[in-house]
C-alpha cells in the first residue's frame, strides 16, 4: 500500500493541472494556425513562432481577430500591435 504526504498529493495535481493547460495551448495553436493558413495562405516560420509565443489568452484573441484578418498583412500588424 503506497501512503502519499499531502504535499505529493498537491504536487502530483498540480503536474496534472500543468498538463492540461499545456495540452489546451497546443491545442488551441493547432487549431489557430490551421485557420490562419485557410484565411491569409502559408505561414513564415518566424510568424508561426512567433503565435507559438503567445500566452493562451493571447491566442483566445487572436482566434477572434483573424476572422477579420483578409492578408498576412492584418496579422503581422495584429503582432505588433497585440501585446497590449
Amino acid at each position: 500500500m503506497e501512503l502519499m504526504t499531502s504535499w505529493e498529493r498537491k504536487g502530483r495535481q498540480e503536474g496534472r493541472q500543468e498538463g492540461r493547460q499545456e495540452g489546451r495551448l497546443e491545442g488551441e495553436l493547432a487549431v489557430i494556425t490551421r485557420l490562419l493558413t485557410r484565411q491569409i495562405g502559408t505561414l513564415k516560420p518566424a510568424v508561426e513562432r512567433q503565435i507559438a509565443r503567445l500566452s493562451l489568452e493571447r491566442l483566445e484573441t487572436l482566434a477572434e481577430a483573424l476572422l477579420d484578418f483578409t492578408g498576412s498583412q492584418d496579422l503581422d500588424r495584429w503582432l505588433a500591435n497585440g501585446k497590449k
